[in-house]
């Protein structure tokens, strides 16, 4: 029994983990809203409804090695081009606290951009889509988001603003 002990550690504690490491700590909705200002009368439209997706993600420092990331989704639809015309408009704010440790800057900047709105967007789309057919709507399913294209859209965006060329390794790294 000795050496089990030896081996696990004397007090049974897990052996420290080195490395970098990224955790999902809590995910939450920040904030949910949902307007169908013409309703019931809308129901009785028949004309082809126009879809806009706002898509807005911020990220704050909460600790440490903790960041929380907001991912924001407003879906606006109407009929036809004018706003006057608005059938709903759904907006989620999906929130998560990440803890990330041991990365450096780019690498840090990377999983913050790609991987934490990887892991919030399910949870934004299934709110989206219940959001709207508990307004009365039918169903709507938001269709998957290259994170990783966006993110390598906004290197090259910040890229050409300081005046420069991205190089191949800050977008292979996106």
């Amino acid at each position: 029994m000795s050496e089990d002990q030896a081996i696990n550690g004397a007090n049974g504690a897990p052996p420290a983990q080195t490395g970098a490491q990224f955790s999902v700590e809590k995910i939450y909705v920040k904030d949910v809203s949902f307007e169908s200002p013409r309703s019931p009368a809308i129901f009785n439209e028949q004309t082809q409804p126009q879809l806009n997706m706002n898509l807005n993600q911020s990220v704050q420092r909460v600790g440490d090695n903790a960041y929380e990331v907001v991912l924001a989704i407003t879906l606006t639809c109407t009929l036809g081009e004018d706003s006057a015309n608005t059938v709903y408009v759904a907006e989620v704010k999906q929130a998560g606290v990440f803890g990330l440790a041991g990365f450096d800057g780019n690498t840090l900047d990377a999983l913050l951009g790609t991987q934490c709105p990887n892991v919030l967007y399910p949870y934004a789309r299934q709110m989206i889509g219940d959001l709207i057919q508990a307004g009365g709507f039918p169903p709507f399913l938001l269709q998957p988001i290259n994170f990783d294209a966006l993110y390598a859209e906004g290197l090259r965006q910040r890229a050409q603003q300081a005046g420069e060329q991205p190089t191949t390794d800050q977008i292979g790294n996106a």
